[in-house]
């Protein structure tokens, strides 16, 4: 469930990129985040997944432990140009 998330948001416009991390040491312990362009982008991609996603598999809140830790962050696009995603994975 958590991936398809993932990877919808990483389809629609506005979405700079959505990754999820697993717990090294318990793999039920889940990271997930997600870069918008705006805040107005983030709104629109959570409001297409609340309507469509949601209603197909009844929403992510039964697989939630405790309270999840959310906030909007802005980020400069000089710091996001600094990510090297892929270059740093052992091969």
């Amino acid at each position: 469930m958590m991936r398809a998330r993932q990877e919808y948001k990483r389809r629609q416009p506005g979405c700079i990129g959505a990754w999820l991390g697993l717990g090294a040491e318990d793999g039920s312990m889940m990271l997930v985040q997600s870069a918008f362009a705006s805040a107005d982008d983030w709104k629109r991609i959570s409001k297409e997944i609340q309507s469509t996603l949601d209603v197909d598999d009844g929403g992510i809140e039964g697989m939630l432990l405790g309270p999840p830790l959310v906030g909007i962050f802005e980020i400069p696009d000089s710091e996001l140009n600094n990510l090297r995603f892929g270059q740093n994975s052992p091969e």
